[in-house]
């Protein structure tokens, strides 16, 4: 077996092993309620909000919605990826692994970015069937595009998050502290114009800001080209908080080592 071969097989095998191991979600009621349903009644809920307030049309609030609907799986799977090794007692196993803390991690995530994408798209075309309004074919490829930033963008935030639960045991309050942070920042419901300039500030290095202004672009009329403006900086976004993730993860990795053979002194 080449190098290659066992670093893909660790990567895609290994993460998929331990995504269905440590998930309560994986099982079909949960998933759906949780990842689905929940989401969904969001995306309504904002739209009727600004129909009565006259602040933004349907596609506005059915847009920045459909992106946010990525936090849930991402940024609570990031930080379950670890907490939840913790949890069970197998993240001792995991760090005392010979092999690449990049490759064991970083195929941690990859579950969490395709149930991300599913989300989004799942919302993108309830979302617009119940609500009438069109999804013209011109758009399906920046629309992917626009997806796959998002959701690798939020599922490496939620891992760099997650790298705290080797220290805290309360993740949750780390988790739907990280919710709440995007859901007021990411311009997903509220217009440029009506955000302080702190707050834009704040969500342009958060996840899922960048990719809210793309996909809104890409309806706009923006070609695939143009709309890459926002995304290069989610993308940007996106290895930021790849580089944070891993330099947690080994140095508290690091400090977990230096403890134990403290204690064995």
């Amino acid at each position: 077996m080449t190098a290659l071969t066992r670093a893909l097989r660790l990567t895609f095998h290994g993460g998929g092993l331990s995504y269905r191991a440590l998930f309560n979600w994986t099982t079909p009621p949960m998933f759906i309620g949780t990842l689905l349903v929940s989401p969904l009644f969001q995306i309504f809920f904002f739209v009727h909000v600004g129909r009565n307030l006259g602040v933004a049309d349907d596609r506005f609030y059915l847009l920045g919605n459909a992106v946010l609907a990525t936090s849930v799986p991402c940024v609570y799977g990031g930080i379950m990826a670890v907490a939840n090794e913790r949890r069970y007692g197998t993240l001792g196993a995991v760090l005392l692994s010979p092999r690449s803390r990049g490759l064991i991690w970083g195929g941690r995530v990859l579950p969490y970015v395709l149930n991300g994408f599913v989300v989004m798209v799942f919302m993108m075309g309830v979302g617009s069937l119940l609500l009438g309004l069109s999804l013209p074919a011109s758009v399906l490829l920046g629309l992917a595009q626009v997806f796959v930033v998002a959701a690798a963008s939020c599922a490496l935030f939620g891992l760099a998050l997650g790298a705290l639960a080797v220290r805290i045991r309360d993740v949750f309050v780390i988790s739907n502290a990280a919710f709440t942070l995007l859901l007021l920042f990411s311009g997903a419901n509220l217009p440029a114009e009506a955000i302080p300039g702190w707050m834009s500030a704040v969500g342009s290095v958060l996840p899922l800001s960048h990719a809210i202004t793309a996909l809104r672009a890409l309806f706009d009329g923006a070609s695939t080209a143009e709309i890459w403006t926002s995304l290069g900086l989610e993308a940007a976004v996106a290895l930021g908080y790849a580089v944070l993730a891993y330099g947690l993860l080994r140095f508290f990795e690091w400090r977990s080592r230096a403890n134990a053979a403290l204690d064995v002194m």
